[in-house]
């Protein structure tokens, strides 16, 4: 017998129905409506905390609003407030200081899938950078049964300022680090809520790249944090060089940095600071504000006495460094043999003829080479063999460290083309979206990212990246390593410029003997 118009009618409501059920989530603040594109649902502009604008600018995130009916979840949020962008190209995204928001992709919204959860902590100096940036799109990762969330947090003077009377405010006497205690928030959203997009809590990684990295490692060295995670990944960027580098880092003079800032705008107490426009604000953001603090709340030792002390979050580590990180930040076209040592001395302050020396740059060319290979082991390639050897020494924890040293094919008239392995390379390879790049991709191309995916995968999964196909990633085990190298070839390897990485050891331990002024 024929169903009637009536039976078909209410089929099609009955599917729609499903249909729109299937893409829905429910989590403590109410119902979300995603998307799904083949097998991988996403969620974007997920608020895990309440717009940190008003009397709330400079507080620790406070819970996010609840609603009522389903909340649209297939726009992303606009980005932090920031200066500038993350990486060369990058088109700078809308912005909005209400802008504590996450996104998700996940290959299942049963509770009952029990995924393992990758959170993704972006780059940008702690000055700009985007949770939605195309290139952190997580469906490739999601599709190897992982959910990934992006997170976003407040960035430079809105993210960083420390000031006396936001010290006084805090009941731990603490200020600065807002950016970080958003990462922390976001973290335990994702313990409370996971659960709603097949994600399991007790399997959570964290990852990140440049500034995310070094946020990576200040979790894992951090009190609040601790719990939150049992896993973490850290690409090009960690936070152990000594404090007597930097000294503006410590609360006492971040603040003194904070009351000079504030009245640069005009503003006498943190009451004025907190009505002055949030453009006001960004145009008069400089670099003293937009960093970590060490503050009795979020980071109350530096991470390098941390782990030396082997207090820091005992999980499962995978970390690494590009292999010309400094190209894709610095243009070496004008450096010479001549220039060498007062070019250094004038970018980076004056610096123990030992550590210059372990450059050698007798003709232009070498120079050359020598500046590329010092800035990446000054801003990359000591904190991540430092921070591997640190967190190896405690004999229960595993650590897999890699060097990438695959340049991809940039076009010769690109902004990317002296970039080799530089920073950032390795995003477009790890997330599996090297489409989006019109560049002439080849198949070596195509199976690294394929390899790469499951090495970092496995790695959620597991807390160890090998698995059946893949060339075996030894663990890292003292300074000799060994590591993984990830090019053309994937085959173990020691780090670069051993030498010279014991060279900058053997002089950052000298200078954490010093007083700091």
């Amino acid at each position: 017998m024929r169903p009637s118009i009536l039976q078909l009618t209410l089929a099609v409501v009955l599917l729609l129905s499903f249909a729109a059920k299937a893409d829905q989530a429910r989590i403590e603040s109410g119902v979300l409506e995603g998307e799904k594109a083949g097998p991988i649902h996403s969620f974007h502009g997920i608020p895990f905390a309440a717009p940190p604008v008003g009397p709330l600018r400079w507080r620790p995130p406070q819970p996010a609003a609840t609603w009522v009916g389903a909340r649209d979840a297939t726009r992303p949020a606009p980005a932090c407030l920031q200066t500038g962008v993350s990486m060369p190209g990058e088109e700078v995204p809308l912005m909005s200081e209400d802008c504590l928001y996450l996104n998700v992709w996940t290959p299942s919204i049963s509770p009952s899938a029990r995924m393992p959860v990758m959170v993704w902590i972006h780059g940008g100096g702690f000055t700009n950078g985007n949770a939605s940036m195309d290139l952190y799109r997580g469906d490739k990762i999601a599709a190897h049964g992982v959910v990934v969330v992006s997170v976003a947090y407040r960035l430079g003077a809105f993210g960083f300022l420390a000031h006396p009377e936001l010290s006084r405010e805090s009941p731990q006497r603490s200020s600065g680090n807002y950016g970080l205690l958003d990462q922390v928030a976001a973290l335990k959203w994702v313990q409370r809520n996971i659960s709603s997009f097949g994600g399991d809590p007790g399997r959570v990684t964290i990852a990140g790249q440049s500034a995310g990295a070094m946020s990576v490692s200040i979790l894992m060295a951090s009190p609040l944090a601790q719990g939150l995670f049992s896993g973490a990944i850290g690409q090009s960027g960690g936070f152990f060089e000594p404090v007597q580098l930097a000294p503006r880092f410590l609360l006492a003079n971040a603040e003194a940095d904070g009351i000079a800032f504030a009245r640069s705008v005009g503003a006498q107490s943190i009451a004025q600071l907190r009505q002055i426009s949030p453009q006001a604000i960004l145009s008069a953001n400089g670099s003293t504000i937009s960093h970590p603090v060490i503050e009795p709340l979020v980071l109350p030792r530096p991470p390098h006495d941390v782990f030396s002390a082997r207090q820091q979050a005992q999980v499962p580590l995978l970390l690494g460094v590009n292999a010309d990180e400094a190209r894709s930040l610095s243009d070496m076209s004008a450096v010479t043999s001549a220039g060498f040592r007062d070019d250094i001395t004038r970018a980076f302050g004056p610096l123990p003829p030992l550590l210059l020396d372990a450059y050698p740059h007798a003709t232009d060319t070498e120079a050359q080479q020598a500046r590329a290979d010092f800035e990446t082991d000054l801003r990359f390639g000591w904190n991540m063999w430092a921070w591997a050897r640190l967190h190896a020494a405690h004999r229960g924890n595993k650590v897999f460290s890699y060097r990438f040293q695959k340049s991809p094919p940039y076009p010769n008239d690109s902004i990317y083309r002296a970039w080799r392995a530089g920073h950032f390379a390795e995003l477009w390879y790890m997330f599996g979206n090297l489409e989006q790049q019109r560049w002439n991709w080849r198949r070596e191309d195509e199976d690294l990212s394929s390899r790469m995916i499951s090495y970092w995968t496995n790695f959620v999964k597991t807390g160890d990246p090998n698995g059946p196909g893949l060339a075996s990633w030894p663990q890292h085990q003292d300074a000799k390593g060994p590591l993984l190298v990830l090019g053309n070839e994937i085959q173990p390897g020691i780090p670069d410029r051993l030498p010279a990485l014991e060279t900058f050891d053997a002089v950052y331990g000298a200078l954490r003997k010093q007083p700091i002024r």
